[in-house]
């Protein structure tokens, strides 16, 4: 097994071509020991999983913008909050240029705006496509 640490500080480790990380988490528990003996840190070891994009448009801007809103981060955890097991590992980000967006909320151009976020694995992606996106009793 190669292992080595990628740029946002995680460990990756690529196991050998024949054995698959469903085969290497079949000993998940040794892992974890193995792992921990070298970084006391470490608190998981997962297989790897694509992300996938989402858009969601029409944000209530009034709701994540200006002071005492916590912004998108205030968007990203009742997000989490209403769409059990589903993470945002990244961010919440607006689509368009942030500044922009509060100066035309400002001048009454617009009331809501798009915002784009990743969730892990096409599964959860194609899952809230198709029911919908509750975050804060609004289905988007």
């Amino acid at each position: 097994m190669n292992a080595r640490r990628n740029a946002k500080g995680a460990i990756t480790a690529i196991t050998h071509p024949n054995a698959t990380a469903d085969m290497a988490l079949q000993y998940h528990d040794i892992l974890i020991t193995a792992a921990r003996t070298v970084n006391k840190d470490i608190m998981d070891v997962e297989e790897n999983e694509s992300c996938e994009k989402l858009m969601i448009h029409a944000v209530t801007l009034i709701r994540y913008t200006g002071k005492g809103t916590q912004g998108l981060q205030k968007m990203r955890e009742e997000f989490e909050a209403e769409n059990e097991r589903n993470v945002i590992p990244t961010q919440v980000r607006w689509l368009a240029n942030p500044h922009t967006i509060r100066e035309r909320r400002l001048n009454g151009e617009i009331a809501a705006s798009s915002v784009v976020f990743v969730v892990k694995g096409s599964k959860v992606a194609q899952n809230l496509v198709k029911k919908c996106i509750n975050t804060a009793g609004v289905w988007y």
